[in-house]
């Protein structure tokens, strides 16, 4: 993973303010930065819902019963993900170091996937280098897509905008039965290689082998509905569970909105950590109680990048501290409803299949 070195702007002292400001309202208000009695009552909820639907499923009756709680068990596992997982990885769903720990590796693990490479690859990665091929480990290199500047462009790329959602639909298949699979030889589509320690590797083995245990082999033994509507449950649990994944999250940094930057020869990086935040970041709807509450936030994702120390349950009453702030400054905060988020991801897919540098959008023109 190549190390940049981030220059000096703007950006250094609106972060120095609003990391002031933040605190001084948590102060004011007597309140913390990490979970509260909400956050709580959602990780009851989100925890609890996955297992009621899995026992629900364990116990249907009919086909339709079998469908609808599978599906419902694994939007749950989803909704935790977003919810609980993602907080509980930056150490801030609770006030507790132990259970941001067991909460993340939990939640993560019982899905098949390996906590301990997402959550330190994820922070130390996609936190700190957002958008810069070769140092953030999300940045794609894979043959099928062009997703910057510097990757080769194709003939077939014209179409990547027309056949993404369908290849969409296997992200999740690819995470569980690939992604961290291929790691383990040095192969992958990451721009940047990745170790996992051996016991890691003995969990992600371990945690693949169980979750394909409790999805598909123990309905199987339970349930008189036939191994192939069981084997279709679980593959359109993956699909469902990737379009969302991929409409919540990809838009916020796969945009024509937003930039991939890249660092000089020397390795240094023309402007500063928070302000390549505000240039590789959409928020849309960030004022939308029901995004913060479904989606834990990733709407304001932005905001998250910069304060990734809060937990999202508090994001509402902070947006118009980080507002005024970002316009005191004189830097560009890019919020916009989902509409147009989402058109602007399709927007940079088919530039990015067309124009060897793609012309990006111009925010507020």
């Amino acid at each position: 993973m190549q190390r940049i070195k981030f220059s000096k702007d703007q950006g250094l002292a609106f972060y120095k303010e609003l990391k002031q400001a933040i605190d001084a309202h948590f102060k004011q208000n007597g309140k913390h930065k990490y979970g509260n009695r909400k956050m709580h009552f959602k990780i009851g909820l989100y925890f609890g819902s996955v297992l009621l639907f899995y026992l629900l499923m364990l116990q249907s009756t009919t086909l339709l019963a079998f469908y609808a709680f599978y599906l419902l068990m694994g939007l749950f596992v989803l909704l935790t993900a977003f919810n609980v997982s993602h907080d509980a990885a930056h150490g801030v769903a609770v006030g507790s170091k132990f259970w941001n720990r067991f909460l993340f590796a939990a939640s993560f693990n019982l899905q098949g996937n390996n906590a301990y490479v997402w959550g330190k690859h994820h922070n130390d990665s996609h936190h700190l280098y957002t958008n810069i091929e070769g140092s953030d480990i999300d940045v794609l290199h894979n043959p099928l897509f062009r997703m910057t500047d510097t990757q080769k462009l194709k003939k077939f790329h014209k179409y990547q905008y027309i056949y993404a959602p369908f290849l969409y639909l296997l992200y999740s298949l690819n995470w569980f039965f690939f992604r961290e699979s291929l790691m383990l030889i040095n192969l992958s589509s990451r721009t940047i290689q990745i170790k996992i320690p051996k016991w890691e590797i003995v969990k992600l083995v371990f945690f693949k082998l169980l979750y394909i245990f409790y999805m598909l082999i123990l309905p199987n033994m339970l349930l008189n509905v036939g191994f192939g509507p069981i084997l279709l449950a679980f593959i359109l649990n993956h699909f469902m569970v990737s379009l969302i994944f991929v409409a919540v999250l990809g838009v916020s940094h796969l945009s024509d909105y937003v930039q991939h930057p890249k660092a000089n020869a020397d390795g240094t990086l023309d402007m500063s950590w928070p302000t390549l935040q505000l240039y590789t970041s959409i928020d849309y709807n960030p004022n939308s109680t029901f995004f913060n509450w479904t989606l834990g936030g990733f709407n304001a994702h932005a905001l998250h990048h910069l304060l990734p120390d809060v937990c999202h349950v508090h994001y509402l009453e902070l947006l118009p501290i980080f507002r005024a702030l970002a316009q005191k400054h004189g830097l560009t905060y890019m919020e916009m409803d989902y509409k147009e988020a989402f058109a602007s991801h399709f927007r940079f897919l088919k530039k990015m299949g067309t124009q060897e540098h793609i012309q990006h959008a111009s925010y507020g023109a």
